[in-house]
């Protein structure tokens, strides 16, 4: 279905118009009449495939003209750059609507959002649960006049450790609201806030839940180390024209940083690193240098395997495994977006093999191994951080062993042996003090 075949307004049209949106996506289209309805919803898509337009058309459809200085719309996600990118996408949909946008995330100056928000108001705010959890308790960000609640990618901001927050936040909004749940997967916890929260919810399915998209091409290579691992990754990515936009996925900080430092070496120029020890302006840079091809590697832990829309990514790499298939799902869901091709390679060594074995039971599906090239020399050399530490040394003495203990019970030395003295013992204290040792005379209390 066609965008100009849904019930938008004029203003939404001219600016679909000059993002070349022309047509909408299936959960795009079983969306929009249900939120448009009022109605709570529970939207389940694969990554990729326009959940975020889902929600924000029917919002901005609904949305009227208002003055008032406190948010109507609140829209929760995990991430900073999520935040980032739906803010964006709200700032081109509404070029043609008096519409306020703003959105609030941690590791920025609290104050100046206190005093953005104060000084010019919002109409749809976009934020991550522990920031907007802070501006809600100051007192200067009111929630009672939320009419919509959206929650993008819930499971993932459970998983973040936001459940505290969640139950805060929602314990401060209006119970007369609309609810919508937007996510790729959903989960046992999930379904507990969807049952608590939610008044007969619409779930609109899009796609299986946690499928991968057909349209992505599934291949595995075996290696042992992180060395070899690297010598297979700098052969592939030395093809310049087919690996035109590379996300790689290490399963740590320290991975990702050692990977940088040794592609920068053969792709000077060529790398960007993003992880949450990265400062955010760097990170904003690094993914927005990857997104306009400044850059032709991007190498991440799993912090943007989720909502990040970086367009044309031809391969996603999994230089480590994921542990298990909703992570697998996302990270693998950066390619083959909107219609396009994807291939997404998994380098798997020994220790890996069982993830692989439970990836593809869990989304039933085959990653095949492909043959290494004979000329890739692999090693048996490891890096520190694959090397088995030894633990620490125990300076605490050992114990003795059961015979060196000897018995439980022994006799006490005869010099601390108590015996009945009887009457002589009284004699001895008498003679010794002159007078027998009392306590003296008890004080007794006036009548």
């Amino acid at each position: 279905m066609k965008f100009t075949e849904l019930n938008l307004n004029k203003p939404l049209l001219n600016a679909l118009d000059e993002l070349n949106f022309v047509e909408a996506t299936p959960i795009q289209e079983k969306a929009f009449s249900v939120i448009l309805s009022g109605k709570d919803v529970v939207g389940i898509a694969q990554t990729g495939t326009g959940k975020t337009m889902a929600f924000l058309l029917p919002i901005l459809r609904n949305l009227s003209y208002s003055e008032q200085r406190h948010p109507r719309v609140l829209i929760l996600v995990p991430t900073r750059e999520l935040v980032d990118q739906i803010v964006e996408r709200l700032l081109d949909l509404t070029k043609y609507i008096s519409c306020r946008v703003y959105g609030v995330y941690g590791g920025t100056n609290i104050n100046t959002q206190k005093q953005y928000i104060h000084d010019n108001g919002v109409d749809i705010l976009v934020a991550t649960p522990g920031r907007l959890t802070d501006l809600a308790l100051s007192g200067v960000l009111r929630l009672k006049m939320i009419k919509q609640l959206v929650i993008d990618e819930m499971d993932e901001m459970l998983e973040l450790g936001f459940r505290t927050q969640l139950l805060t936040i929602l314990d401060l909004l209006p119970q007369k609201r609309q609810n919508l749940l937007f996510s790729a997967t959903i989960n046992d916890e999930v379904g507990f806030f969807v049952d608590q929260f939610f008044l007969d919810p619409t779930k609109i399915e899009a796609a299986g839940a946690g499928t991968p998209l057909h349209l992505i091409t599934q291949m595995a290579y075996e290696a042992p180390n992180f060395l070899s691992k690297l010598a297979l990754l700098t052969e592939l990515l030395a093809n310049r024209e087919e690996y035109g936009k590379v996300l790689i996925f290490a399963k740590s900080r320290k991975f990702a940083d050692h990977l940088m430092k040794q592609l920068e070496i053969d792709f000077p120029d060529e790398v960007g690193v993003i992880h949450s020890n990265k400062s955010q302006n760097l990170r904003i840079n690094t993914v927005e240098a990857f997104a306009n091809g400044t850059i032709r590697i991007l190498i991440a832990t799993d912090l943007i395997s989720r909502g990040i829309d970086i367009q044309e990514v031809t391969h996603v790499i999994n230089f480590h495994m994921p542990e298990g298939g909703d992570q697998y799902t996302h990270r693998t869901g950066r390619t083959g977006r909107a219609g396009r091709t994807g291939v997404a390679i998994s380098l798997i060594d020994q220790t890996e093999l069982s993830l692989k074995r439970e990836i593809e039971s869990a989304l039933n599906l085959e990653i095949p191994f492909d043959l290494v090239p004979e000329h890739i020399n692999f090693t048996d050399e490891l890096i520190d951080e694959e090397k088995i530490k030894p633990s620490e040394k125990n300076y605490l003495p050992k114990p003795k062993k059961s015979e060196e203990r000897g018995l439980a019970f022994h006799e006490k030395k005869a010099k601390n042996q108590k015996t009945n003295q009887g009457g002589s013992y009284k004699k001895k204290i008498k003679e010794k003090y002159k007078k027998p040792k009392t306590r003296g005379q008890k004080k007794r209390g006036k009548k």
